[in-house]
């Protein structure tokens, strides 16, 4: 197993209260939409985390638990260690217009995908969920591409009120030629995984499980 490599962290940006967004000093060039690279902190664990942007890397955690706690309270300039990137990743079917749905951080690995399908001419709409308006993130990224991202919210907040599966089934009904790729809490994949097999589209999905 490869030692992992010393990085600095560049950037911290506070995306929500209980969400950050982590610039590092490095680059994976070599990354796929959809991997992930295990992030080790000195003294206290290693864990995965998905790829939101490959150059610089870019990983955007929640706080979920002690590991992830100690990362947010990180400063920039402190070091961390990276391996990878793992995975297999997303793989991009060029001949169909793509949806992308995320729910709550699990939006952020779809913006990666989102970049690489604009760079191929593959068309692209983007859902974005969440429970209420300020649990919103990467909305402003994905207008600076040149997307209008559909906002659902639980609450009404902002948006359409209901949740991504509900934008996602009547978009996917709209449209039956696209191919689904998502990313966000497992009952939210699961029901996507059956609208999916009840329409007959292709889908991807993308699931984040601890591993040593």
């Amino acid at each position: 197993m490869p030692l992992p490599t010393v990085v600095t962290i560049r950037h911290i940006l506070v995306e929500t209260r209980w969400i950050r967004t982590f610039v590092l000093d490095a680059s994976l060039p070599e990354a796929e939409p959809g991997q992930f690279v295990m992030l080790w902190l000195p003294g206290v664990d290693e864990k995965p985390f998905s790829i939101a942007r490959p150059d610089p890397l870019t990983l955007t955690v929640a706080r979920v638990g002690p590991f992830s706690t100690a990362l947010h309270q990180a400063r920039e300039g402190d070091r961390v260690g990276i391996r990878g990137p793992f995975g297999r990743g997303f793989s991009l079917m060029e001949d169909r217009p793509a949806l992308l749905v995320g729910g709550g951080y699990g939006i952020a690995p779809l913006y990666f995908l989102a970049v690489r399908a604009l760079e191929r001419g593959v068309p692209v709409t983007v859902v974005v969920g969440a429970r209420r308006a300020n649990d919103l993130i990467y909305v402003d990224r994905f207008r600076a591409l040149g997307l209008e991202p559909v906002i659902t919210t639980d609450d009404g907040s902002l948006g359409m009120q209901g949740t991504a599966v509900d934008a996602a089934t009547g978009l996917l009904r709209e449209d039956p030629f696209r191919v689904l790729y998502a990313c966000g809490p497992e009952p939210m994949l699961v029901a996507l995984v059956q609208l999916c097999q009840e329409d007959g589209v292709p889908g991807q999905l993308s699931v984040e499980r601890y591993m040593k």
